[in-house]
């Protein structure tokens, strides 16, 4: 049996969809409020299973990645803790000096998931 893959035009609106029926348009909502054209509830009535699990593997991904900028902070005060406590002098430029390659490249990692905002979810993106 073929699979058959999702279709990205389908995906997109479905994500950017509010699904509360509304009464003055009986139909749903773009996310900023616009209703859909006919064109755009036909596309909705013609999704398939297929489009509903990718948008479930898109949002699946991006709580993925918001847990991992949530806990951005506290891995990276784990990760330099080690290397503080050798120090008398703590601060980040001596930890770095104590750091191999691999270690700065982790700790760059860390630094730019803690200083980074937390993107908002788009379709195809996470």
């Amino acid at each position: 049996m073929p699979t058959t893959q999702a279709r990205p035009e389908i995906v997109v609106l479905l994500c950017d969809t509010d699904i509360k029926r509304k009464r003055e348009t009986n139909t749903w909502n773009h996310l900023d409020g616009r209703p859909f054209s006919k064109e755009e509830w036909a596309l909705v009535l013609s999704a398939t299973r297929v489009e509903f699990e990718e948008i479930q593997e898109q949002f699946k991904r991006y709580r993925a990645y918001q847990r991992t900028m949530d806990e951005a902070p506290k891995a990276l005060e784990d990760f330099l803790a080690p290397f503080m406590e050798r120090l008398t002098e703590k601060n980040l430029g001596n930890a770095v000096e104590l750091m191999n390659e691999d270690e700065r490249t982790e700790l760059d990692r860390l630094l730019g998931l803690a200083s980074e905002p937390v993107r908002s979810f788009a379709p195809y993106t996470f």
